[in-house]
């Protein structure tokens, strides 16, 4: 725990992590008091393609927690960015939400049902045949095919739903293609996360409650890998994986000092 306080910066997962649906998990106030306290660099880098960083800093700060804009890195971030390198000016058959749609706006990436150049896909609760009817013509008529992320699943208060991953399938499986996923544990969200953050990955942690993305990204990308308990993850699925992460701990809470 002492080399886990002494790092510079910590990259944060939100869901399971810092709050479940839309109540704040316990103990997360003070941590976040902890970090300003303490001069520590954070940012909380989620796999959600829902909502803009504005919506999220809203969304805790109705929870009753106040964190600036900055803080936030969404993996609809990670995806306009990386379109925008790969091919400036293309078009997209997006379906998702709108921290999706703003983000492809502001990196002047146009929507198109014609011809687009890119499927993408993000969470979303418009889900429906026709959306996938639609992805699937683009993809065999030359539309490559990317996820925002790769969760199976996400954690609200009532249990668990279906996720990015999970909304790919039919497409996938019909046109035989398959996606490129931008967000955790890609080491490109990670790289950026950590020059935000500007700090060397070394004196860094990264904190989450998936294994098979929060925890393998943190061990590829050579930050300290911890797990919380208050996601999706127990102790019984963690031993389920060939890697481990190097504290497990009940939740952020358990963190700050006494």
């Amino acid at each position: 725990m002492d080399s886990l306080r002494e790092k510079k910066g910590y990259i944060c997962d939100m869901d399971g992590v810092i709050y479940r649906g839309d109540s704040l998990l316990p103990g997360v106030k003070e941590f976040v008091e902890w970090l300003y306290r303490e001069n520590k660099k954070f940012l909380f880098l989620t796999n959600s393609s829902r909502h803009s960083p504005k919506e999220l800093q809203q969304k805790l700060k109705r929870m009753g927690l106040d964190v600036d804009e900055s803080h936030f890195y969404t993996s609809a971030m990670a995806t306009s960015k990386f379109l925008s390198n790969q091919s400036p000016g293309c078009s997209v058959y997006a379906i998702g939400e709108p921290g999706l749609f703003n983000a492809l706006y502001d990196s002047g990436i146009t929507i198109n049902t014609v011809n687009p150049d890119y499927v993408i896909v993000g969470e979303t609760n418009n889900y429906n045949f026709d959306n996938i009817c639609q992805a699937v013509k683009h993809v065999f008529n030359g539309a490559k095919l990317i996820g925002t992320n790769t969760d199976l699943t996400s954690p609200l208060e009532y249990g668990i739903v279906p996720a990015c991953r999970a909304l790919l399938m039919p497409i996938e499986a019909t046109t035989g293609r398959k996606a490129y996923y931008i967000g955790k544990p890609n080491p490109l969200m990670m790289r950026t996360g950590l020059k935000i953050l500007g700090v060397h990955s070394e004196d860094a942690a990264m904190i989450g409650d998936r294994m098979d993305t929060d925890i393998i990204a943190g061990i590829e990308s050579g930050l300290d890998p911890i797990l919380v308990l208050t996601g999706v993850t127990s102790r019984e699925i963690m031993e389920q994986y060939p890697y481990r992460p190097r504290l497990v701990l009940n939740g952020v809470k358990d963190i700050p000092n006494a």
